[in-house]
């Protein structure tokens, strides 16, 4: 837990039991939990934790570039700890989200945005459809 609470200190947040956790909980999955899926794998471990400091604590990791959140459509958020630049897919079928670690070329960008005059400053890219466990 060292290595987390230095990735703490260095974004001037404070270390607590909590933020530990759920901090851990995203760097050691690719599942793209939600709130209340984190809040449900920590409840056992951490009875005092509530999901209200779930999801203040998700917010503040959001701000300080801790994580990523995603909205793959289904009316919450999913988090993801890789920040980097990438593509997620979302399995229609077993709700999976999926890291597909490319992300859209800026040349494809510009192409898409030239005619528009639009400057691209970030993008999220989401591709629906059924993973291959589903099909």
């Amino acid at each position: 837990m060292n290595e987390l609470a230095s990735i703490l200190k260095t974004h001037n947040l404070k270390v607590t039991p909590q933020r530990l956790a759920i901090y851990s909980i995203l760097l050691n999955t690719k599942e793209h939990p939600s709130a209340e899926a984190i809040y449900q794998s920590l409840s056992l471990d951490h009875p005092n934790i509530s999901l209200a400091t779930v999801y203040k604590t998700l917010d503040t990791f959001k701000i300080n570039n801790l994580v990523q959140e995603l909205n793959v459509g289904e009316g919450n958020f999913r988090y993801d700890a890789n920040i980097l630049d990438h593509t997620h897919a979302f399995c229609n079928s077993c709700r999976k989200v999926i890291d597909i670690d490319e992300s859209i070329s800026p040349e494809i960008t510009k192409q898409l945005c030239n005619d528009s005059g639009f400057k691209v400053t970030s993008s999220k890219v989401y591709l629906f459809g059924t993973c291959k466990d589903c099909q």
